[in-house]
């Protein structure tokens, strides 16, 4: 059986000192995608616009710094630990999405606080537009032949060469396709539920459903741990169910109250 066989060069571009990586330009483009999603809300709830852009400097600096610690402490401890400088050369990968979520919700509520905005009605908006920088994330991913799934043998598993020569699950795709059908699930929601719903009732959704899928597409990753848990549960399993509690209470207080005035 013939398979995808996959080699992209994760350089997209190189002259001289300037470098433009594949995974550099998706992780951009789908903070700069979301950022016209999110301007769009502010004008159609009749807020300033212009408050997006100092935003996105903000959610940069979280989830870059969050995804960061997370990767070096949670994910590669041993290492980082030994060599802590190390954990400033973000340029050599190593980003985890679950800190930089939690550097996103740190950053948001600086920012919330610096606006006088409510920070539930800030986070809900963000979670209406979060799967498509999620998405695009993903795709960086796939392009770095990175996150790899299991061997498989269906005809769509790609043989991502830079690794070796083994059909696997494009579970960065499988990741990536899930965010974009969230980000369209939390649009319809918003839709309907916007005027009428606590603003927790969007967010806890947007937790529920994307760390759900998460916890579920990890049974087709490789391990991406130093360790294992011991627990018959990955890493990014355990890190995903206090999300998934959350995102449930979340949906199930912002759904039984009506919007915070």
């Amino acid at each position: 059986m013939s398979h995808i066989i996959w080699n992209a060069n994760p350089l997209m571009f190189s002259a001289g000192y300037i470098s433009i990586h594949w995974y550099g330009l998706f992780f951009a483009g789908g903070l700069l995608g979301g950022l016209y999603l999110f301007k769009y809300i502010l004008k159609q709830e009749g807020k300033n616009p212009d408050i997006a852009d100092e935003l996105l400097l903000y959610l940069a600096i979280g989830i870059v710094t969050g995804a960061r610690l997370a990767h070096c402490l949670i994910y590669e401890p041993d290492y980082y630990l030994s060599h802590p400088m190390e954990i400033l050369y973000i340029w050599k990968g190593g980003l985890a999405s679950h800190g930089g979520l939690i550097g996103a919700i740190i950053a948001s509520y600086i920012f919330a606080k610096k606006q006088h905005l409510s920070l539930s009605w800030l986070l809900s908006r963000l979670s209406v537009v979060g799967g498509l920088f999620a998405a695009s994330v993903r795709i960086g991913n796939f392009f770095n032949s990175e996150i790899l799934g299991k061997t498989s043998s269906l005809p769509w598993a790609v043989i991502f060469e830079r690794y070796d020569m083994l059909p696997r699950h494009p579970v960065q795709l499988y990741e990536a396709v899930s965010y974009l059908i969230i980000l369209l699930i939390m649009w319809i929601l918003y839709k309907r539920y916007a005027q009428t719903k606590n603003p927790w009732f969007l967010t806890g959704m947007f937790f529920t459903m994307v760390f759900s899928v998460r916890f579920v597409l990890e049974y087709l990753k490789l391990p991406q741990a130093d360790y294992t848990t011991g627990l018959g549960l990955n890493v990014g399993q355990l890190l995903s169910i206090p999300f998934i509690i959350a995102g449930i209470a979340m949906t199930i207080y912002g759904y039984t109250r009506d919007i915070a005035k």
